[in-house]
């Protein structure tokens, strides 16, 4: 995988907030749960994770992020002249892609 720093810090922070998110879970659960409700037992951070799935899972699936925003972003991209549009696509090959890709694309 060739990514340049940059897409590296992205995925360093995705991957610390969602550590963050399970930590807020199992924070918020022992704090409140075991006083609510009767027989609800403390969780560990683990344990925390897997909720933390299965809400994702039963409340948002799995299909991409935001469906809605698609449509708005393919009619943005549709707007743009073809100008702006090579200009874009070149631009987001440089931010995240293969060393090289752009110089490659601009001797042709």
């Amino acid at each position: 995988m060739n990514c340049k720093p940059k897409c590296w810090k992205v995925v360093i922070l995705v991957l610390a907030g969602i550590a963050a998110l399970g930590w807020v879970v199992m924070a918020l659960w022992n704090w409140l749960l075991p006083n609510l409700f009767f027989g609800v037992r403390e969780i560990d951070y683990w344990q925390a994770m897997g909720v933390l799935l299965l809400s994702k899972i039963l409340f948002g699936g799995f299909r991409g992020h935001c469906g809605g925003h698609r449509k708005w972003h393919q009619h943005r991209l549709e707007s743009m002249t073809p100008e702006e549009r090579e200009k874009f696509k070149s631009g987001m090959r440089g931010w995240c892609g293969k060393p090289g890709q752009d110089e490659a694309e601009s001797k042709e």
